[in-house]
């Protein structure tokens, strides 16, 4: 049975691969491993959980699901284990249950600051929805300006905090969005922090951001929004808003005088 199980570990790994189209060397690269490694772990040996996290990482494969199978213990109801219930997100996302959750199950407006332009809001689609296969909410940005890098990823939802958190995660580069839980208006607010391309190099940046649930996507202004567009002054108000309540706070530098 173990054997079995391990195969379909390989199956999904290998299946991965061919989706991503990426060799072994490649797979290698992304995952920071040598060669050799990724050619063991095909063949069914055993290799160090680091390594099989890294490559599930690199492959978007659920590394509960796929460890579980590796050493013969798929199946069983673990507690926080993705699949142990196709309603329950795993323990170290919140253990979140769908009913819990179904009022995200949406699209959204969002909103930020564009990183390069002064004065411009970029505006874009994001829905959310549950994923059956690894029980989460998962959201995925659609309409972007810049849609090569739009981003697809899952909701962190702690019991104890009045923020959630939407995470994307691709080979080893995070994105992380900090925002308020939905409110009765349909708004969430809060902060971003990512990467952006600054002429050859990417920099860290973060700047506020307003996902405003709607029932009816159709119409809504997306891509640079600039002054004197029609959508600006709805946009910078729930942009300026964010940061007079407090749902996010941007702290400059510190200038210490020399004396």
């Amino acid at each position: 049975m173990a054997a079995i199980e391990r195969n379909g570990a390989l199956a999904r790994i290998k299946t991965a691969m061919i989706e991503k189209k990426m060799t072994q060397a490649e797979l290698a690269d992304a995952a920071d491993c040598h060669e050799k490694t990724i050619q063991n772990l095909l063949n069914g040996r055993q290799v160090r959980d680091q390594t099989l996290f890294d490559v599930c990482m690199v492959l978007g494969l659920d590394f509960d699901e796929i460890k579980l199978a590796w050493q013969g213990q798929a199946g069983r109801d673990e507690p926080g284990r993705p699949g142990a219930s196709k309603n329950v997100a795993p323990l170290y996302m919140g253990a979140y249950t769908r009913a819990a959750v179904d009022h995200y199950i949406g699209s959204y407006l969002t909103i930020r600051p564009s990183f390069t332009s002064p004065g411009t809001i970029v505006a874009y689609r994001t829905d959310i929805t549950w994923d059956e296969e690894w029980p989460s909410l998962l959201f995925e940005e659609r309409e972007r300006p810049d849609a090569p890098y739009s981003h697809r990823g899952r909701l962190y939802v702690p019991a104890s905090s009045m923020f959630i958190h939407l995470v994307s995660l691709t080979k080893g580069a995070m994105r992380m969005v900090t925002v308020s839980q939905l409110d009765q208006a349909g708004l969430m607010r809060g902060i971003i922090a990512t990467l952006n391309k600054q002429r050859a190099l990417f920099v860290p940046v973060g700047a506020p951001i307003v996902y405003v649930r709607k029932e009816s996507i159709a119409g809504t202004a997306f891509g640079d929004v600039k002054n004197g567009a029609r959508a600006y002054a709805e946009y910078q108000q729930l942009l300026a808003e964010t940061i007079e309540a407090g749902y996010a706070r941007l702290v400059s530098p510190v200038v210490v005088k020399e004396r």
